[in-house]
């Protein structure tokens, strides 16, 4: 874990001139998980967990980056920008070429970043690794694009050069997040609005389970997959369909016989989830914590039994919450098969059961979780060294 003078400490040792400085945010999502890339809703926040960039350019065509964490680098030349073994540095270069193809002229540069944001928790350490390195290019060669443009893009390196096909919601949150609010964002149209997260006597805690499942890359493009063939199936009835944002539960068991069991299991889940997301926001709006936990546990339901995405250890800690006074909900957070459950507890409630909660997952699994309280702050931006 690194602070931001930390990492200015080491690009001006690695580099001796002083950088530009980005801090670029992890986000969470309260609901609508793997709604994204279904042309779905979701519901994220920006939150106080951060990856710090020091960049600056270099007046050649030689890039060099250096990964403070985990202490790897990584050089390329930019007129030659291919795939490594480094899934870090490719989510970099990735973005270089991002704007090399828009025609933006760019040169070499140094670039030294780290901190406190946990890898594989759910966190989205690779969205905020993409637009933090992408607000800095922005800033130093001076590219007209507004932040929704830098989330597309960034998206964009996720499909075409890292070979990920996420949804938009990551990139988005990160970049677009503001204090105190979530957003509901239209994965589709990309309109969105804020919501202010005002939870009252309860708050957010974030468990991980330090445990990241192989299964979690190797099979979402197989849920991306999925939920496609469930769409080109609902189309031969209904050719107005684009995506399983356009198909109600109705339609769907009206064409049911003409879905393979787990395919039919895979769009259930998205639709409801969307509706699910809609409720939330209202609860949000009202006040109505209790119901809001209600639907947390609903979609861990979903994600553990119709999109198959959990993990032991992550159904643990959510039965775990779902027994425990003063928690109210709790689910999986993020793609799946490890990293951390979101738990909506009262305050009053919260030592006590992050206390409980541990011992009982040491028991099981012999393994130390952690936890993390995190705030909605605003998205990634350029900042003075403090």
């Amino acid at each position: 874990m690194h602070s931001l003078s930390d990492i200015v400490g080491l690009y001006e040792n690695r580099f001796d001139t002083h950088p530009l400085l980005v801090r670029s945010c992890g986000r969470i999502n309260i609901i609508g998980e793997h709604t994204d890339y279904n042309d779905g809703f979701v519901l994220p926040a920006a939150v106080d967990k951060y990856i710090y960039f020091a960049i600056g350019e270099n007046g050649t065509t030689e890039s060099h980056l250096f990964a403070a964490d985990i202490k790897q680098s990584h050089s390329f030349d930019i007129n030659k920008i291919e795939p490594c073994e480094k899934l870090w540095a490719n989510y970099l270069m990735g973005i270089m070429q991002q704007l090399q193809e828009r025609g933006v002229p760019l040169e070499g540069v140094d670039c030294v970043f780290g901190g406190n944001l946990p890898i594989g928790s759910g966190l989205s350490s690779s969205a905020a690794l993409e637009c933090g390195f992408a607000l800095g290019l922005k800033t130093l060669f001076q590219v007209e694009a507004s932040l929704v443009e830098l989330a597309q893009l960034a998206q964009r390196s996720s499909h075409q050069f890292v070979g990920i096909p996420c949804g938009i919601m990551d990139q988005f949150a990160s970049l677009l997040g503001r204090a105190g609010q979530a957003i509901k964002l239209d994965c589709r149209s990309l309109q969105y609005e804020y919501i202010p997260l005002e939870l009252g006597e309860c708050e957010l805690v974030l468990i991980n389970t330090k445990v990241h499942h192989e299964l979690a890359s190797s099979e979402y493009p197989v849920r991306v997959k999925e939920c496609r063939e469930g769409v080109e199936a609902i189309r031969q009835y209904h050719p107005e369909v684009k995506s399983l944002r356009d198909i109600s539960l109705a339609m769907l068991e009206e064409h049911r016989a003409a879905l393979p069991e787990v395919i039919y299991r895979r769009c259930a889940y998205v639709i409801r989830e969307n509706g699910r997301l809609e409720e939330a926001a209202i609860c949000l709006a009202e006040g109505r914590m209790e119901r809001l936990g209600e639907l947390l546990l609903l979609t861990h339901e979903g994600l553990r039994d119709d999109y198959e995405v959990s993990s032991p250890e992550l159904d643990f800690l959510v039965a775990f919450a779902k027994g425990f006074d003063g928690v109210l909900g709790a689910r999986l957070m993020g793609g799946g098969f490890g990293g951390c459950t979101i738990n909506l507890v009262r305050k009053e409630a919260k030592e006590k059961f992050l206390r409980e909660a541990s011992k009982a997952y040491f028991r099981q699994f012999g393994i130390h979780s952690e936890y993390y309280f995190v705030r909605p702050v605003d998205g990634t931006t350029v900042v003075r060294e403090e």
